[in-house]
């Protein structure tokens, strides 16, 4: 995956990942991507649907060891 950005939330709960996911998306351009890292196993539901309601893209998840990797496309392009 090319990742343009990474965003480190790691012992961040339910919202702030989501909270700092919409901060740091806006530094990105359309197109770019957002690696987002996580151990909150909510982020797994609630990063699709604050991407589907925001105009951004989820492009999936993947989770060893209790660490979660997020990526975000950023819209709007």
């Amino acid at each position: 995956m090319q990742v343009d950005k990474t965003l480190d939330c790691i012992g961040l709960y339910c919202p702030m990942p989501i909270v700092k996911t919409a901060q740091a998306i806006n530094s990105l351009e359309p197109g770019q991507v957002l690696e987002v890292l996580a151990d909150d196993p909510g982020i797994k539901s609630d990063m699709p649907a604050w991407a589907g309601k925001t105009g951004n893209e989820f492009l999936g998840f993947e989770e060893e060891s209790g660490e979660i990797k997020v990526w975000v496309r950023k819209g709007g392009g």
